[in-house]
């Protein structure tokens, strides 16, 4: 089996990689990085390939397709955060009436 070879994928792992590349490929990223990063990706999340043998499979961790969509509070700035935690205080007063 010559490298890069997808055949010991399921068809489940090759849609997947697909719907992947397709959100890095929204995001800017080209074409083969996008495919890249989709199969590292998918590899990362099912453990690589199709595999024979009872007790080989491992539960999906799907850790790696969420992660590059979160912002963290960094992303959000100071004077946001600060009216959010006015507002909330403003709200809190209100409905102890």
């Amino acid at each position: 089996m010559p490298r890069g070879d997808k055949s010991a994928y399921t068809d489940k792992q090759k849609r997947q990689a697909e719907h992947i590349e397709e959100g890095y490929k929204k995001r800017g990223v080209p074409a083969k990085e996008a495919e890249r990063r989709a199969w590292a990706t998918e590899n990362k999340v099912s453990h690589g390939g199709r595999k024979s043998g009872s007790g080989r499979g491992k539960a999906e961790d799907h850790a790696p397709m969420v992660k590059g969509g979160k912002k963290g509070s960094a992303a959000v700035s100071h004077a946001t955060r600060v009216e959010a935690g006015k507002k909330a205080a403003r709200t809190r007063k209100a409905r102890a009436r």
